[in-house]
């Protein structure tokens, strides 16, 4: 019975440090967090900073030419995008968008930018598909993917799709 007891107590305190472990390996991503920057190459080779679009509502979306759920979000991204990008949030003025792209073929990457008229100017990539180091940092493990965060970094919403965005989007919009 007292070896049964000590194993227990071994494996309750294993699990336990692997749980918090788990947690803490997700501060940073979640509602309420700051949003680690991101720099990483623009489609004309570039670096492209996220914090240079302090003090705006950003969509930090992670995607790819090949992934068709991806391009069928897409049509969303560009109604949200033209219908907010002027506008004044209570948490920040304007709306971009800065697109992650999981692709590996620079080709690809730019035709699919093009055909789906993704018409913001914030486009990178790192040309790694799934071993980019961003989206692992992010814990990016499907797509398409994004957070919605305010002026100053802070995280308001994820992995909004369809109508959720432009929802979101209304509901902190300066009244």
């Amino acid at each position: 019975m007292k070896k049964f007891k000590y194993t227990f107590l071994i494996l309750a305190f294993f699990y336990s440090i692997t749980a918090l472990a788990g947690d803490k390996a997700k501060e940073g991503f979640n509602v309420g967090d700051k949003l680690p920057n991101i720099i990483a190459k623009s489609v004309n080779g570039k670096n492209l900073k996220l914090s240079t679009l302090k003090g705006k509502v950003v969509l930090v979306d992670f995607w790819a030419s090949w992934c068709p759920p991806c391009r069928a979000e897409n049509p969303h991204l560009v109604s949200a995008y033209n219908k907010f990008k002027d506008s004044e949030f209570k948490n920040g003025n304007g709306f971009e968008i800065y697109s992650f792209s999981l692709d590996k073929k620079h080709s690809s990457w730019k035709a699919a930018i093009s055909k789906d008229k993704l018409s913001w100017k914030y486009h990178v990539s790192e040309l790694k598909g799934w071993d980019s180091p961003t989206s692992n940092k992010f814990g990016i493990n499907s797509i398409p993917a994004n957070f919605l965060i305010d002026k100053n970094g802070i995280i308001l919403a994820k992995n909004l799709r369809g109508a959720s965005l432009e929802n979101a989007l209304h509901k902190y919009l300066k009244k």
